[in-house]
């Protein structure tokens, strides 16, 4: 099954000039590397906070948890573009890149990667969910991506706020930099999102015994943020926008 796999995204590279490679075939070094930006524009009505934020490290499966630029040609396949890789893992590229967006945002004292072991009044844990072209959509491919966040309350450790966040662009081309160039707007449109749920959902002054908090308000279901656009409904991809749109 996993041959069969390899040789169908074989032939689609064949037809589209895209070159594909099976996730359990041995690969030379990549030639080419891609990153994506960091968010530099925001709401004019996001507020300034003084608290600390760590950021961790995305949670993300096996398939995900890599440079390689994943594809899936089935909705049960992964694959990778052969000789082209991330600048770092993908859910390292992801942190970073949500931390540079924090900062751009001039709203926030100080944040910074968890690694770091920053005095947090906050820890924002990431899951990334999606970050692959999806090729069953037809050509070109569409970029998903979709992140599942939990804001946490530091030193106590209490969960208040969960929040999904998912976006979805067609690539401009079915080429390597085009698909990039489709990450990169999706992934920006989530990472928007994020920050500013992020810095509405608590307070704006540190957390403190003088300033409690309504748990329940912040533990009820209801009260879950689920924020999905443009993505495909069932097998209609029509409100999919191409990249730039």
């Amino acid at each position: 099954m996993i041959r069969c796999l390899a040789a169908c995204a074989a032939a689609v590279a064949l037809l589209s000039g895209c070159s594909f490679v099976s996730a359990v075939d041995s690969v030379g070094d990549p030639t080419d590397l891609y990153t994506v930006s960091p968010k530099s524009t925001f709401d004019s009505d996001l507020p300034s906070v003084y608290w600390q934020l760590a950021v961790e490290a995305p949670v993300a499966a096996a398939n995900l948890d890599t440079g390689r630029i994943a594809i899936a040609m089935t909705p049960t396949s992964t694959d990778y573009y052969a000789k082209v890789a991330w600048t770092d893992r993908a859910p390292l590229m992801v942190q970073t890149r949500i931390v540079d967006s924090f900062e751009n945002t001039r709203k926030i004292v100080a944040v910074s990667r968890e690694s770091i072991a920053l005095r947090a009044n906050y820890v924002l844990q990431p899951d990334l969910r999606n970050f692959e072209a999806m090729y069953f959509y037809g050509m070109p491919p569409i970029v998903k991506v979709r992140i599942i966040a939990k804001l946490v309350r530091m030193p106590d450790r209490q969960i208040i706020g969960v929040a999904s966040f998912e976006r979805c662009v067609r690539a401009r081309a079915d080429k390597v930099p085009k698909v990039v160039e489709a990450f990169d707007q999706a992934l920006g449109s989530v990472i928007k999102q994020l920050v500013s749920w992020t810095l509405r959902t608590p307070p704006p002054q540190p957390p403190s015994d003088s300033v409690p908090y309504d748990i329940a308000r912040y533990r009820n279901p209801a009260n879950a943020i689920i924020d999905s656009a443009n993505c495909p409904k069932g097998n209609d991809a029509s409100m999919v926008p191409y990249t730039d749109e």
